[in-house]
């Protein structure tokens, strides 16, 4: 299916770091599934000067109830996109592909007791759209949601989060990775070595085996590539259409 860019126009643009932002925009968006993602475009100067426009794909962090859009992103270096959104301000209009597409949707994840949802950089943000729904509680007995960033004062969302753990205090769980500097209460290091020496299903109190669990991976090629090569010597496998499996995953970045 061809995609229809529909003008979207900007409610917010909130900077939560120096690098990252929360954009939040209104668009008639057709039915999507948590998780998904849509591309965003704006018009900004090529490499000759000229105007041009520039796309890239971003995960919703909204539900498809929720009134307005929003996407949680990251600028890089000659970034044309990221930074051509940290430039948006209220009123300003930028472009977005429908439908929204992607499989790493609830409705693809085989049923189990356990759902880990692990995350680097502004890879939580999928997760967070799907922990606002019903579907997601009412499938799974245990839930952790784990987010590994470089420094603790990226560890943003977290007024969302502590909502989700005080309604769900039996079910739910955040651990949070800090790997270049300490930060109480958090983890250090990287999610495939956490996993390797124990560390990650000590915090959490449980752990990650093909009987009962299922392993959502969203960040970095380093993330999903180490991780499914750990999770494999424990006998878990890719999650397929056509092969049920125990580990899904999106590449973010």
């Amino acid at each position: 299916m061809a995609a229809n860019w529909i003008p979207a126009s900007v409610i917010e643009n909130r900077k939560l770091t120096d690098r990252h932002f929360a954009l939040i925009f209104d668009a008639e968006l057709l039915p999507f599934k948590p998780g998904q993602f849509a591309r965003l475009q704006i018009e900004a100067e090529n490499d000759e000067g000229e105007l041009e426009k520039f796309a890239n794909p971003y995960s919703l962090i909204n539900t498809p109830d929720e009134k307005y859009a929003e996407v949680y992103f990251n600028t890089v270096a000659d970034g044309k996109v990221s930074n051509g959104l940290a430039a948006l301000k209220p009123g300003d209009t930028l472009e977005i592909a429908q439908p929204c597409v992607g499989f790493f949707v609830l409705s693809q994840i085989p049923d189990c007791k356990h759902l880990w949802m692990l995350s680097t950089g502004t890879g939580v943000g999928p997760y967070l759209s799907m922990l606002k729904t019903d579907e997601v509680w009412e499938r799974f007995e245990k839930i952790t949601l784990v987010h590994a960033v470089p420094y603790a004062s990226e560890l943003n969302y977290s007024e969302l989060i502590e909502q989700f753990a005080a309604e769900h205090p039996d079910q739910f769980q955040f651990i949070s990775i800090v790997s270049r500097e300490d930060h109480e209460g958090s983890l250090k290091g990287r999610i495939p070595a956490l996993i390797e020496n124990g560390e990650l299903e000590a915090k959490a109190g449980l752990e990650i085996n093909k009987e009962n669990s299922h392993v959502m991976l969203c960040g970095n090629s380093g993330l999903l590539n180490d991780t499914k090569a750990v999770l494999l010597e424990r006998g878990m496998n890719r999650h397929l259409n056509h092969k049920p499996g125990h580990v899904s995953s999106e590449q973010y970045f």
